[in-house]
């Protein structure tokens, strides 16, 4: 096929310098392939050849190849379905009736092991003829929602959750769309099989149940290399990348290469519950090998079998890849760092976020859902935040980035200083109680935290000296909250609150029935893992997920539509208080101070309406204007997973 007009010059995804209008473009196109509109957006999938002036240059990563037809007077901005849908991908399924230039990019028998393009039973007669799978499906067409019920009904079959999983991930390697709206419309049922705490055990078990790859692994033989790697990743405009080294994943430890599990269930998340488009989004491991013997051991371990690299060597790799990430996607991508150890997670948050758009889910994702959490307690306990004590047992990223967002709140509320707002919050390390007379022997990240106290060995006896009102475990030590200890937060207190934030389930402080049980029913609970309704005393108490998915999915849709450069503790601040807003009195009746995730989506909208709201007002916003309504801005831009019409 020849198609001539005048080619945007330069192009850098299409590999063509220089093209003139009296020159021609000749795509010849390997089917299989679906029709899809040739707009600036357009891309070509793989197996394309392109030939300028006889010279062919044969292209086996993706392309983009921008277009304008002279008889056109303008091209369509329309965005359908997505933050930005950069490649035109719903306009270009949806029923044209002038298509002025059009190219096949997927049909036939790959059409249907393209997951990005594949409806399965869906496809409609006139579907089925016009790109060429006649035959290669069974007769019947059945909808989207027929789909979705099938396989609600297979998964439920499994009793496993292992199980569970892997079935989800081999419907999202076969059918994308399909795979979304199965987790958006089941999201109480399927969050902790995508997510905690199944992922944990899938990242366990990682080498095993590894089929194909799903992201970007990046290791230290490939230093040097890291912008070459990038550019092999097929979709080119990226907004949202999830890194992880595999060093502390949940409260499993080190895992390495093998921790990748849980970039991808994050993404997977943001897509569902916060609207990015799959596309936009890119999971990447940093494999500087590991410390576990056992993984070392294992013969179907896929990472480097070395001891972790760390010091000059570490931070070379790290460089390296932040600086090829800010040249390859520019400076609003956003990075978010996760189950990086504590040595490293500090240090590289201080160290890029002042040039680039990063965010660390271990440290401020909880921190702002714990937040928001606490807000929504104080409307059962009564006061305000500074009328309170807050006791952690876990001094590490989670602990100090939640205790460090409680001291802002209240500092902000009462305009006293943010030291002497710390010293409302005490933490306990596996050391005992942090005091000024250990400053000395302190990691950096503890040290704000070292108050006037004689030392205390253990959290009961810092429960009796401190005389908490809130307890809030985030020690990844399971069984830590023992029946002394929710005993004691209970005779202290009416109503304690008690949150058991450590993941997966095995590795909670303590669970929902025991907390329950041991306070006489009157503790307030939440936890980082889920937990069944439990039954004391002829009443029925429902515990709240303090789970980050209530904050980043919203956090980056926020971030993404203001275009912001940068992550303020403002924008974190703001995402806890509309979290809380979405908290009703129904709700808080029935024990619970987090809303119910079948509302996600409305939920994230009004994060992102508020973050970004606080970015522009910061100065930190580059999307301008700034839209009138920015919920309804919000929800306009989120990803849809329903099925788009096929030329």
């Amino acid at each position: 096929m020849s198609l001539k007009g005048s080619l945007f010059m330069n192009n850098p995804l299409s590999g063509i310098s220089r093209m003139t209008q009296s020159q021609s473009l000749r795509v010849s196109v390997h089917p299989p392939m679906v029709v899809a509109m040739m707009n600036p957006n357009t891309r070509l999938e793989r197996n394309v050849s392109v030939s300028v002036d006889s010279a062919v240059k044969e292209v086996n990563a993706p392309m983009a190849v921008e277009i304008v037809d002279p008889k056109l007077k303008q091209h369509s901005t329309a965005v359908g379905g997505g933050v930005e849908d950069v490649y035109g991908e719903d306009t270009a399924t949806e029923e044209q009736f002038d298509t002025p230039w059009s190219v096949s990019v997927a049909s036939g028998y790959s059409l249907l092991r393209n997951p990005h393009h594949n409806k399965g039973l869906a496809f409609t007669e006139k579907e089925r003829d016009a790109h060429y799978i006649r035959g290669l499906l069974p007769p019947v067409v059945v909808n989207q929602d027929l789909q979705v019920k099938k396989m609600m009904a297979n998964i439920r079959e499994y009793v496993i959750p292992l199980q569970k999983y892997q079935a989800m991930m081999d419907l999202q390697e076969r059918n994308e769309r399909l795979f979304y709206k199965l987790l958006i419309d089941n999201v109480e049922e399927l969050l902790p099989i995508v997510y905690t705490p199944t992922v944990g055990e899938a990242c366990q078990k990682y080498g095993s149940i590894f089929k194909r790859p799903q992201g970007l692994f990046i290791s230290l033989k490939d230093k040097g290399k890291i912008l070459e790697i990038l550019k092999n990743w097929p979709e080119k405009n990226i907004q949202v990348i999830v890194v992880t080294d595999g060093e502390r994943i949940l409260g499993l430890g080190d895992l390495g290469c093998q921790g990748m599990g849980i970039p991808v269930g994050k993404l997977s998340l943001y897509t569902a519950l916060g609207g990015i488009r799959p596309s936009a989004c890119l999971p990447v491991t940093i494999d500087v090998g590991t410390n576990n013997e056992k993984m070392l051991n294992d013969e179907f371990y896929i990472g480097l079998r070395q001891k972790r690299a760390n010091g000059q060597e570490y931070a070379e790799l790290m460089n390296e890849f932040m600086s090829a990430v800010k040249q390859n996607y520019g400076e609003k991508v956003l990075v978010q760092f996760e189950d990086f150890a504590n040595h490293n997670a500090f240090d590289l948050l201080a160290k890029y976020s002042a040039t680039h758009l990063v965010f660390n889910d271990d440290i401020q994702g909880t921190a702002s859902v714990v937040l928001a959490g606490l807000i929504s307690a104080l409307k059962l306990v009564g006061g305000s935040l500074t009328d309170h004590r807050f006791l952690f047992l876990g001094a590490g990223e989670a602990g100090t980035g939640i205790a460090e967002l409680i001291a802002l709140e209240i500092s902000k509320q009462t305009q006293i200083p943010l030291e002497d707002a710390r010293k409302k919050v005490w933490l306990v390390d596996s050391k005992g109680l942090i005091v000024r007379s250990r400053l000395d022997s302190l990691q950096h990240f503890k040290k704000p935290w070292a108050h006037e106290h004689e030392p205390v060995g253990s959290l009961l006896d810092a429960i009796k000296a401190i005389r908490p009102t809130v307890l809030i475990g985030s020690s990844g030590a399971g069984q830590t909250f023992t029946k002394d200890v929710v005993e004691a937060m209970s005779c202290l207190n009416e109503k304690p609150v008690i949150l058991a934030l450590s993941n997966p389930t095995s590795q909670s402080e303590c669970t929902a029935e025991q907390a329950y049980i041991w306070s006489q029913g009157r503790a307030i609970f939440a936890s980082g893992s889920p937990f069944a309704p439990v039954e004391y005393n002829g009443k029925i108490f429902v515990s709240g997920q303090s789970n980050n998915a209530y904050i980043f999915p919203g956090l980056g849709l926020g971030l993404i539509i203001s275009g912001a450069i940068h992550v303020h503790d403002d924008m974190l601040l703001a995402a806890s208080e509309a979290l809380a807003e979405q908290v009703t009195q129904e709700h808080l009746d029935n024990g619970l101070i987090y809303p119910p995730f079948t509302n996600i989506r409305k939920i994230s909208a009004h994060i992102a309406a508020k973050v970004a709201t606080k970015a522009y007002e910061l100065g930190l916003a580059s999307r301008l204007p700034k839209p009138e309504n920015l919920v309804a801005y919000a929800e306009s831009c989120m990803y849809s997973p329903d099925y788009r019409n096929y030329r």
